[in-house]
């Protein structure tokens, strides 16, 4: 089980800019719903986005602390 503020803090550690929303969907800690919006997105894919984030957090996801992520990126408005 991972807590939503280590979640949010990889993240950031990777995108320094972004803004993190972390959201338990099982109660269990291991099923998340995240958001991240960050400049360092822009003119990338989605494909892209995303693999920043799970290239941030690949150590969570490799030890199945996370077993699950649904996942939204975007950039700021």
């Amino acid at each position: 089980m991972v807590q939503p503020n280590e979640v949010e803090a990889a993240i950031c550690r990777v995108l320094p800019d972004a803004k993190v929303t972390v959201e338990d969907l099982s109660g269990g800690g291991d099923h998340l719903q995240v958001n991240v919006i960050s400049k360092a997105f822009s003119g990338l894919s989605l494909i892209n986005q995303h693999q920043l984030v799970y290239g941030a957090l690949k150590d969570e996801l490799a030890s199945e602390a996370i077993h699950a992520l649904a996942l939204n990126t975007s950039t700021p408005s």
